[in-house]
């Protein structure tokens, strides 16, 4: 970027050449000196003149180019760090749309200032500077009434300027709001036909769209007069240096030769500060830019150590947990043994916070008060990527990217090699599936998985869960929303999953965990009760009523299916 600023400055010793050529060729030509020689040296002088300019110019270009798309990586890759070392919380309370925003086309923005405002404001500024320089060592005179029409340039800007940072500030921030709605309407686009809902009955959206139009057209009208203005008046130099020009040339007071090359620079002294100051939304553009990205990576993260600890074994317990979504508390000292190499199941009605905990055991938060430990360690206390490799995480909703089959299960192992990933799929029983695809397990699943069935899904997040080969895995709800069929066969896959390991299970149909070596029961986020399935449904009333629920509304099912 250095040097890409002095190549800036060469270009713009070499844009003052012309016009001092051309006011050489002209007092020759005045002064009847009609040699070829000194005229075409200095038509030579011209093109070099221009010549290095363009040359100059272009390489400053490429180079500032160059840096800025560096740059430009180098503040995506750290966005993207970023987003992993923070709170699930932190992600899941801030809409997608807006993460998209910010990562391509916030981002994109400092592409203008970085690889042009930079080298470009450096010479339009220095141009000036130079030919003003050479004005006064002409005709002091001359080179103050050759500004004259700046002050009142400068005027209409300021007025331009007035509550701009506000106004331009709604026109990013409606910019970004319509972004996100964007983004939640297309994913949304199925309930909204679903319920014959069009863009216009579509509230959020469409009042986005609109807050989105009228911040821009109220920016305009209240910048483009001043604006319009202030480069129609900055040019007009000539106003004062004509009239001054010719009265002290009458007088006697400057030479012709000093007369014509003052006209001439006069002439190219306000455009590139004009140039300049078009930058003006470049700026605020950055201030508002690098603010946004600061928030994101000044946000709060989970703190953990670098160097890997030493752990005696992988159990899991919860000391007086607490924990809340923003002042909202939603767990209240809650305290467990998860059984090592056991089956430990969390039930409880609705918003008790089952899901929570488990996003807890997996750190995709951390706990306000109390510890969860692993291994006997506060989990605050090993690296995150320790804590992920030991558990695995499998939720009713698992995500697919838009790769192939193959390498949405290789996610579990990069390393993995296409025999044990076939292993892992054949454990999953989704192998069958996925040879019947039209490209096998090279058939891109779409986004989101979209061209999967949920079952399909699922089993591939296990298949995924399988080859990573954690000794703890939680499962949070993974066969809530599944149908019979599918129910049997991805219980099965969990089966196989799980063989060995110490599991935890979030369950919302009872009789999934009637086995379980512990369960939880949670109510408004407390521990209600421990114990094995026949000692709740004698002691804890909550869980007998739960499975009684469970119970009618299977056999509900079972007798609507007859």
């Amino acid at each position: 970027m250095v040097l890409s600023v002095l190549l800036a400055v060469a270009g713009a010793f070499c844009g003052v050449v012309p016009y001092f050529a051309v006011s050489r060729i002209i007092v020759l030509v005045c002064g009847r000196q009609y040699e070829l020689a000194p005229i075409a040296l200095w038509a030579l002088a011209a093109l070099l003149g221009y010549l290095g300019s363009t040359w100059f110019g272009t390489a400053s270009t490429m180079l500032s180019h160059r840096s800025a798309f560096t740059i430009l990586k180098n503040i995506r890759t750290e966005l993207t760090e970023k987003l992993a070392r923070v709170p699930m919380g932190y992600i899941l309370d801030t809409p997608s749309g807006k993460f998209k925003t910010m990562l391509v086309d916030t981002v994109e923005k400092l592409e203008l200032p970085l690889a042009h405002m930079i080298p470009e404001l450096t010479a339009n500024i220095l141009v000036p500077i130079f030919m003003l320089a050479y004005l006064f060592v002409l005709d002091w005179r001359m080179a103050l009434i050759s500004l004259i029409t700046v002050p009142i340039g400068l005027v209409c800007y300021m007025g331009m300027m007035k509550d701009y940072e506000a106004r331009y500030n709604r026109v990013l921030d409606a910019g970004k709001n319509m972004d996100a709605a964007i983004v939640e309407y297309i994913g949304g686009i199925e309930v909204i036909k679903a319920f014959n809902q069009g863009t216009a009955s579509y509230a959020k959206y469409s009042d986005a769209v609109k807050e989105n139009e009228a911040a821009k057209a109220t920016w305009f009208r209240q910048t483009n007069g001043f604006y319009i203005a202030g480069i129609a008046i900055m040019p007009s130099c000539l106003l004062g240096v004509l009239p001054l020009g010719a009265w002290l040339f009458q007088r006697g007071s400057i030479t012709a030769p000093a007369l014509i090359t003052c006209m001439i620079l006069a002439l190219g002294l306000v455009s590139p500060l004009i140039q300049a100051l078009r930058y003006t939304d470049s700026l605020a553009m950055v201030d508002s830019t690098v603010k946004e990205i600061a928030g994101l990576l000044e946000a709060e993260e989970l703190h953990r150590p670098a160097q890997s600890v030493r752990l005696d074994n992988t159990n899991i317990s919860l000391r007086d947990v607490s924990f809340g979504y923003g002042n909202q508390e939603v767990l209240h000292r809650v305290s467990f043994d998860v059984v090592p190499g056991g089956m430990t199941a969390i039930v409880g009605p609705s918003g008790s916070g089952k899901s929570t905990v488990a996003r807890l055991i997996a750190s995709f938060w951390e706990a306000d008060n109390g510890a969860v430990e692993l291994g006997g360690v506060d989990v605050r206390n090993i690296p995150l990527s320790q804590v992920m490799d030991t558990v695995a995480y499998v939720s009713q909703d698992n995500f697919l990217f838009h790769l192939t089959v193959k390498e949405n299960i290789r996610l579990g192992r990069p390393d993995a090699t296409d025999e044990e990933v076939f292993a892992a799929a054949k454990l999953a029983s989704c192998h069958d599936f996925i040879t019947a695809l039209p490209k096998g397990y090279d058939t891109l699943v779409g986004d989101g998985g979209g061209s999967l069935s949920g079952g399909e899904r699922q089993r591939i997040a296990i298949a995924r869960a399988i080859l990573k080969d954690s000794p703890v895995v939680v499962l949070d709800e993974a066969t809530a929303f599944t149908d019979p069929e599918n129910e049997a066969v991805i219980q099965a896959s969990i089966n196989r999953l799980v063989q060995g390991k110490t599991l935890i299970v979030i369950a919302h149909r009872l009789s999934t965990i009637v086995h379980a070596d512990r369960i939880v029961v949670l109510d408004h986020g407390q521990v209600e009760a421990l114990g094995t399935h026949e000692e709740l449904l004698v002691s804890c009333p909550l869980y007998r009523e739960l499975w009684n629920a469970h119970i009618s509304a299977k056999d509900t099912g079972e007798e609507d299916a007859l």
